[in-house]
């Protein structure tokens, strides 16, 4: 049986209001006598109700996180991120996916808020901007983590995409290559559209054609899939390096080169994007570009916090890093 206020009011021979007003330090209540009744909680094992509290307090201390899916180790880490700076300053986290479903997404951020959560943080939003009309309505902070539609929304995290893909690129110019091929994402059309930007601008810069035979868009929704179905396209188009939209696809293109006898990089130089744990640990080793996922999430909180306590927050975007490794050689 749980321990309830009128338990210790009993114990401590004081009315439950008083009890109450001693753990919630009322400026009315003595010193002895908080310290007596909050004793005495402590001993019988007392746990506040939270739901009690949010009904004084009009705060449930809690956080919703609108994820892609769990499976994707970078939206893992932003939602490590997230919870190291919630749980210091004492909130918790509610994960649900949105599948890449924008009516999944808009529904879990309304279950969200009948649920009563302070805030919410949408990763990789497919309605992005709409919500910035929704805001009044909604009547509670949220902050985009990549945002994947087109447009302004009030509170965001970005990355430099263009830049970070035009470094891969430039890179596999400097190596020598001139048939470089891209694999994107469909799924992820705005962080699609950088780094694709970013790819054709280190092209056009080194005046390297652009040619639309090295560019493929696979239809899928699976990033490993994805990597080895554009590889049927990189080898007909006779690439001699690829960048690659992640590094999911990248070691899906890999793992396709593997069945084909195709040697990385002997035969085929490969670049990723965004520095998952794994990509260190392949063998050869994933050169990829760096992005700072686990502050993403730490800024992405730490936004929230401001937005509850009332500041002015402004959008941030952060910088990558070129991470070199085994995957790239010289033509």
């Amino acid at each position: 049986m749980s321990v309830s206020l009128h338990d210790i009011a009993k114990a401590a021979n004081v009315s439950p209001s008083t009890v109450s007003r001693a753990l919630n330090d009322h400026p009315r209540i003595g010193t002895q006598t908080k310290a007596h009744i909050k004793s005495l909680a402590k001993e019988m094992g007392y746990i506040p109700s939270a739901v009690a509290q949010s009904l004084i307090t009009n705060k449930t201390w809690t956080i919703g996180m609108v994820i892609t899916t769990v499976a994707d180790p970078v939206v893992a880490d932003f939602v490590d991120g997230v919870d190291e700076v919630a749980q210091t300053a004492g909130y918790s986290l509610f994960l649900s996916n949105s599948r890449n479903d924008p009516q999944r997404e808009v529904a879990v951020v309304e279950t969200f808020q009948s649920r009563r959560v302070d805030a919410i943080i949408v990763v990789a939003s497919r309605i992005g901007s709409t919500y910035s009309s929704k805001l009044d309505q909604l009547k509670v902070p949220i902050v985009l983590i990549e945002n994947q539609k087109h447009g302004d929304f009030y509170h965001s995290i970005f990355i430099e995409n263009t830049i970070g893909a035009k470094a891969a690129v430039d890179h596999l110019i400097e190596l020598g290559h001139r048939r470089i091929g891209f694999i994107g994402a469909v799924d992820r059309p705005k962080s699609n559209d950088e780094r694709l930007l970013g790819y054709k601008m280190a092209l056009q810069q080194a005046n390297i054609p652009v040619e639309p035979e090295l560019i493929s868009l696979p239809d899928s929704n699976d990033d490993f899939e994805r990597g080895q179905r554009g590889l049927a396209e990189m080898v007909a188009a006779q690439a001699t390096a690829v960048f690659c939209y992640n590094d999911r696809t990248a070691i899906g293109l890999i793992k396709g080169c593997e069945q084909q006898g195709i040697l990385i990089p002997q035969h085929l130089s490969v670049v990723g994007f965004d520095d998952i744990q794994i990509a260190s640990y392949l063998r050869p080793a994933l050169t990829t570009v760096r992005q700072p996922r686990v502050q993403m999430g730490r800024l992405a909180m730490q936004m929230i916090l401001g937005l509850l306590d009332g500041q002015a927050v402004q959008n941030q975007t952060l910088s990558c890093e070129l991470v070199v490794r085994q995957t790239t050689a010289r033509k």
